[in-house]
């Protein structure tokens, strides 16, 4: 999945899946996770949000199913 980059000192990049409602946020310790049934205005709301790590945790952490993934983009 495409991420995009974004300014927080908790995640360093957040990309979306519309159509399976995943989201896929990698964090600047280099974990990814998806989460999952995200709703799109929801994801809108945390690219929008001035605190990303906040808004992250009050809102998505502990309120959607998450596995942790690979990035197979990463060279190994």
């Amino acid at each position: 999945m495409k991420r995009q980059a974004v300014r927080s000192s908790a995640i360093r990049s957040i990309g979306y899946d519309p159509r399976e409602r995943i989201l896929e946020v990698e964090f600047t310790d280099d974990t990814i996770y998806e989460f999952l049934p995200v709703p799109a205005e929801l994801v809108r709301a945390l690219f929008a949000a001035e605190s990303k790590g906040t808004f992250f945790d009050e809102r998505i952490r502990n309120s959607y199913i998450h596995r942790q993934v690979t990035d197979e983009s990463s060279p190994t």
